[in-house]
C-alpha cells in the first residue's frame, strides 16, 4: 500500500518477530488452488515416487507448488538456514540444481517448535507440501511453499552450504510484474515464472534459496521489529536523501529488499540504519515471503551498517507579511505518552517547523488516550502539548476543535482521534461562530459580499456516510492581516484492507481508495461551495490524507480547478512525507485554492527516514502571502 497499509495496527511477539503461526491458513488455500485449477489433481506424480523428489519438484515453476497437499519423502538437500524464533523452522536446499530457472533449489521447513538442525547439516525431510498464506487469504498475499509435520534425518554435518545466488541491480528485472489472468480474479498464481522478465517472479523463482546481495543502500529505516530495507538498484527513483521514491502506480521500485537476522536479537542487537546508510559488506541467507513485506532476506550473515549522517531538515522562518499553515500527524499524542514525546514534537514546531501560524494536528488523542470510558474532551492533551510548545521557546497557541462522539471516528477504540488547529494569537485571529458540534455541518453563507462559514470551528458534512467510522474534516475561519483565511483540516480513511504490493492479485486490489474518493468528493464540494460565494477566497485544506498525488483521491479533491496539490510543485524526488516498505511516498498533503497563486511549500523530513521516530510522518509546511 498502494504502497500499502501504512496505517495499520502492529503487534507485539517474542524477539520482535511478526510471523504468524503456519497452519491455520493452508486448507483454505489448498481448496482455494484446487477450485481455481491451479493444483495437480490427475494421476500420479513425483510424489508417488518418493526417491525422486526433488525442491525444485516441489517448487515447481509457478507460485503454487504441483504438490500441494500430498505428502513427500525423502527430500534431500543442506541445512542454509535456522529460526528459533517466531515462526520455527529451517531452510534446506539442493546441491544439486535443474536447469530451469523458475524452479526454486530451497524451501522452507516449518517444524513450530526450534529446529534440531544447524546451518550445514545434510537431512532428509518428509511431509506434507503446503502452501501457507501469511495474513490468511483474505490478505491478498502470495503464498510461501512449505513443508509441515516433518520427519527430519541428519546424515551428515559440517557440509559447504550451496554457493548464493546474487541478487543485483543486473539480476533483477526493471519490469516489476506481469498482469493477472482476469479468469482467475486477477490471480498471477498459475502463471508460469518468467524471473528474467519480471522482478516478482525472479524473487518467486528464489524463494527459500540461498542469496547474497552486496552493500546495499539504506532506504527504509529500522523498525520496532528489527527489519530494515535496502535496494539493489542505487538509482532506481533515487533522491537526494537516500530514499527511493514511489511515483506510479505502473512504476513499482523492483530493487527493495527487506533483511531481517536469524540471529535473536537477544544475542546480537540487530543494527539501527536511517535512511541513506549503507548496509555494507556481504548479507546472505535464505529468501522468505512473510506478510510485512513479502520477499524479505532472512540474513545468516549480516553486513554492517554505515552511517552516511542524515540529518532532519528545518524550514525557513516565514516573512512578517506571510502566513504559516503547516499539518502535522502527531502519532496517537495523549497525556499518558511520556513527557518526553510532547517535548520532541513541540521542539519540532517551534525548531524544525519554525513556529508556524497555524498548524493543523491529526491524531489528537482525548484526555485518557485508549482508555474506553466515553471520555471525549482533549483539553488536557491540547494544554500539555501547547504548554510544551511554550517551553521549547515556541509561541502561546490558542487552539480549537470539535469534540468527535465517542468511538464514532475510527483510530484506537477509546482514543477518539480527531483534528485540532492551534494558532498564533500574535498572528493570527480565529473567528468563533458558535454552533458547531461532532454531529452538525458547518455550511457556507455571504456576508458583506464575502464568504463566512454558518459554524467556526465546524464539522464538514458529517451525516455523509463517507464519513463513517472516520474523522470527519474540520473548517476555521482564521483572519491573518485583515484578510480571511478558510482552513480546513483532514485525517482521511486508512489504507487498511488494501492489498500489498506482493499481492498473487496483479495489480492489487485498493478497496480503501472507496472510501477515500467519497471523503475527496465532499471536500471538494465544500470548497466549491466557498469559491461560489466568493471566487477570491483563499482556502487551504490539509492534512493526512493517507493517499497520493498521483492517486483518484488527490484528483477528486482537486476536480474542477477548486485546488491545486501544493505537493507537485516540488521536484518528483521530493515529494514524500512517509517511507513504508522501503518506499518514500506522499500521504499528508497540502492543496490551495486559486486565489492562493505564490507559495513556498516544504515537506520537512524529521521522522519517517529515521530509526527513531517522534511521529511516523513528516510534517508539511506551506508559507504564503494572502
Amino acid at each position: 500500500m498502494p504502497s500499502s497499509l501504512p496505517r495499520t495496527a502492529r503487534r507485539s511477539l517474542p524477539t520482535l518477530s511478526r510471523t504468524a503461526p503456519r497452519t491455520a491458513a493452508v486448507p483454505a488455500v489448498v481448496a482455494a488452488a484446487l477450485a481455481a485449477g491451479l493444483l495437480a489433481t490427475g494421476p500420479a506424480t513425483a510424489a508417488d515416487t518418493a526417491d525422486t523428489v526433488r525442491i525444485h519438484d516441489i517448487q515447481g515453476n509457478t507460485r503454487i507448488s504441483p504438490l500441494a497437499g500430498q505428502q513427500v519423502s525423502g527430500v534431500t538437500g543442506v541445512v542454509t538456514g535456522v529460526r528459533t524464533y517466531g515462526s520455527r523452522g529451517f531452510w534446506f536446499q539442493d546441491t544439486q540444481a535443474d536447469d530451469n530457472p523458475a524452479t526454486s533449489e530451497g524451501v522452507f521447513v516449518f517444524t513450530g517448535s526450534a529446529p534440531t538442525v544447524a546451518v550445514g547439516d545434510a537431512v532428509t525431510v518428509s511431509g506434507t507440501v503446503t502452501e501457507y498464506v501469511p495474513g490468511g487469504t483474505s490478505s491478498g498475499n502470495q503464498s510461501l511453499t512449505q513443508i509441515t509435520k516433518p520427519t527430519v534425518a541428519v546424515t551428515s554435518s559440517g557440509n559447504p552450504v550451496p554457493a548464493p545466488v546474487v541478487v543485483s541491480a543486473r539480476s533483477v528485472p526493471s519490469l516489476y510484474a506481469p498482469e493477472g489472468d482476469p479468469a482467475a480474479g486477477g490471480s498471477i498464481n498459475g502463471r508460469t515464472l518468467e524471473p528474467g522478465r519480471y522482478a516478482l517472479d525472479h524473487y518467486e523463482s528464489l524463494e527459500g534459496t540461498n542469496v547474497r546481495i552486496g552493500s546495499s543502500r539504506v532506504v527504509g529505516a529500522t523498525d520496532p521489529y528489527n527489519e530494515l530495507w535496502v535496494t539493489v538498484k542505487p538509482h532506481e527513483n533515487d533522491n537526494r536523501r537516500g530514499g527511493t521514491v514511489y511515483g506510479s502506480y505502473t512504476a513499482q521500485n523492483t530493487g527493495r529488499l527487506q533483511i531481517q537476522s536469524l540471529t535473536p536479537v537477544s544475542q546480537t542487537p540487530f543494527p539501527k540504519a536511517n535512511v541513506g546508510d549503507w548496509l555494507t559488506g556481504t548479507t546472505e541467507g535464505p529468501l522468505d515471503f512473510n506478510q510485512f513485506g513479502g520477499y524479505t532476506l532472512t540474513a545468516r550473515t549480516l553486513g554492517t551498517v554505515a552511517d552516511r549522517g542524515l540529518e532532519r531538515e528545518t524550514t525557513e522562518k516565514q516573512h512578517r507579511s506571510e502566513l504559516a499553515v503547516a499539518t502535522y500527524n502527531v502519532e496517537n499524542l495523549d497525556p499518558t505518552d511520556a513527557q518526553e514525546k510532547f517535548d520532541a514534537l513541540a521542539k519540532a514546531v517551534v525548531e524544525n517547523l519554525a513556529s508556524p501560524d497555524i498548524v493543523a494536528l491529526e491524531e489528537i488523542q482525548d484526555n485518557n488516550g485508549a482508555k474506553n470510558d466515553g471520555t471525549v474532551a482533549a483539553d488536557e492533551t491540547l494544554k500539555k502539548f501547547t504548554d510544551a510548545i511554550v517551553a521549547a521557546g515556541g509561541p502561546a497557541y490558542e487552539w480549537r476543535g470539535i469534540d468527535p462522539v465517542n468511538n464514532k471516528d475510527g483510530g484506537e477504540p477509546g482514543g477518539n482521534i480527531r483534528q485540532v488547529f492551534l494558532f498564533n494569537p500574535e498572528r493570527v485571529s480565529f473567528t468563533d461562530r458558535d454552533g458547531g458540534d461532532a454531529s452538525t455541518a458547518t455550511g457556507v453563507v455571504r456576508e458583506q459580499g464575502r464568504a463566512a462559514l454558518t459554524h467556526s470551528p465546524g464539522r464538514i458534512d458529517p451525516a455523509n456516510t463517507a464519513w463513517d467510522n472516520s474523522r470527519k474534516p474540520l473548517a476555521g475561519e482564521f483572519t491573518f492581516r485583515g484578510r480571511t483565511v478558510f482552513v480546513v483540516a483532514n485525517h482521511f480513511g486508512s489504507k487498511g484492507g488494501d492489498e500489498s504490493l506482493v499481492s498473487h492479485r496483479q495489480p492489487p486490489n485498493r478497496s480503501s481508495e472507496v472510501k477515500r474518493l467519497q471523503q475527496a468528493q465532499a471536500v471538494n464540494a465544500f470548497v466549491k461551495d466557498v469559491l461560489e460565494v466568493q471566487r477570491t477566497a483563499d482556502v487551504v485544506v490539509l492534512g493526512d490524507i493517507n493517499d497520493f498525488e498521483f492517486s483518484a483521491t488527490t484528483k477528486a479533491l482537486t476536480d474542477g480547478g477548486a485546488l491545486h496539490a501544493a505537493v507537485t510543485s516540488l521536484p518528483r524526488s521530493e515529494r514524500y512525507s512517509y517511507v513504508y516498505q522501503g518506499n518514500s511516498q506522499v500521504l499528508d498533503q497540502i492543496l490551495t485554492s486559486p486565489s492562493i497563486r505564490r507559495f513556498e511549500y516544504d515537506s520537512v523530513h524529521i521522522n519517517a527516514e529515521f530509526a527513531e521516530q517522534d511521529s511516523d510522518h513528516d510534517p508539511q509546511v506551506l508559507r504564503f502571502r494572502p
